[in-house]
């Protein structure tokens, strides 16, 4: 397999993004930590032990990767929403904006701040690992999310198993990549030029998607060439750039192999006028995703995304206030957080399906249009 790959590099420092929202159920009773659970999970156990007074919320933070990112505003709107099911629950929302520093001094911040528990959206899960430490230390738990942190991510071994010390709320990355990969083992033509776009370097999400392509896919069709290969960062203008790029090469591009929609619809938007790979409303190129958003919904009902898997923000943030709320008034431990979602494919034959999903949540516009 012949692979040419272009590494760009990129540090974007941006102000973090703050939004306060309110959250319903009643405070339970307190439950027993464990007795012999390490001295960080007894320090994180025992702060949610003390259930809320009488008419007092809890506070919980939930650190997003990048406002910018689609799918963690979504997965930030949709925090908000299923906290304001809770009445004994105040969430605040801040943005890493996809910058290391930004992310773990808002981690730091948060231990400041003294919230009752946090939930994590790594950027690059070595990078924040140290700073998640730092908030189990302080006695706070932690639920990391989209992606899961590992304990390996910590100490650089070979422990995959989750952080000790924290709970999560994830989605399986090698499985929602398999859904296109294998789709394509049989869809891309002979000898076909792909590119392919990463998502963030350290990122678990991002690598072990990756992963799955070359196990579901590359190590299969030995006959395809990587064209070129490199990181958009989750992130469409990104993308947008780099295909127009690789497209002035003259060779033509037969597959676009993204690691998340956002990405796949910037790049596919650098080739919609261009008559070499849509002619009259028709594709003559394949598109993977991941993610299954609102837009990637309405790029496949386009002909333009050949498939995606959906990655639900809805059921990821339902899950976490759920556990997130028993966690601070004691009926759960955090480390006993362990819970993921499905990824359902989603294509041309059920596409509706989901776009009725997205006008009935204000996603999608009645006129069929991504809201604003």
């Amino acid at each position: 397999m012949k692979r040419k790959v272009v590494s760009i590099v990129m540090s974007i420092a941006m102000a973090a993004m703050l939004t306060a929202c309110g959250g319903s159920t009643g405070s339970a009773p307190a439950a027993d930590a464990k007795a012999s659970a390490p001295a960080t999970e007894q320090a994180a156990d025992a702060k949610a032990e003390t259930p809320a007074a009488s008419g007092e919320k809890k506070r919980i933070c939930f650190v997003a990767r990048a406002s910018a990112d689609t799918f963690a505003a979504w997965l930030t709107n949709e925090m908000q929403k299923a906290a304001g099911t809770y009445d004994d629950i105040e969430l605040t929302c801040v943005s890493g904006d996809a910058d290391d520093n930004t992310e773990n001094g808002l981690l730091e911040d948060a231990i400041t701040k003294e919230y009752d528990l946090v939930i994590v959206q790594s950027n690059n899960n070595a990078a924040q690992a140290p700073y998640v430490q730092k908030l189990i230390e302080a006695g706070i738990p932690v639920i990391t999310t989209n992606p899961t942190t590992h304990q390996n991510d910590l100490d650089g071994g070979d422990d995959l198993s989750v952080m000790a010390g924290t709970g999560t709320v994830d989605a399986d990355p090698e499985a929602q990549a398999a859904v296109g990969a294998d789709r394509a083992v049989k869809e891309i033509p002979e000898n076909a030029n792909v590119v392919v776009l990463r998502g963030p370097s350290g990122n678990y999400h991002a690598e072990k998607r990756r992963e799955a392509w070359d196990t579901h896919f590359f190590d299969k069709r030995k006959d395809v060439n990587i064209l070129y290969e490199d990181y958009a960062n989750w992130n469409s203008d990104e993308a947008l750039t780099l295909m127009e790029a690789w497209v002035q090469s003259g060779t033509h591009i037969d597959a676009i192999i993204s690691m998340n929609d956002n990405m796949a619809a910037g790049a596919i938007e650098a080739v919609r006028d261009n008559t070499d790979y849509v002619v009259d409303g028709k594709s003559n190129f394949l598109a993977y995703g991941v993610d299954g958003t609102a837009q990637g919904c309405l790029l496949i009902k386009e002909g333009l995304l050949t498939c995606t898997a959906l990655q639900d923000a809805s059921e990821l943030a339902k899950k976490n206030m759920e556990y997130a709320e028993k966690v601070v008034n004691g009926q759960m431990a955090v480390t006993d957080v362990n819970d993921f979602v499905d990824a359902p494919e989603i294509n041309s034959d059920n596409v509706e399906d989901y776009i009725k999903i997205y006008v009935d949540n204000g996603e999608i516009a009645a006129d069929g249009s991504l809201a604003n």
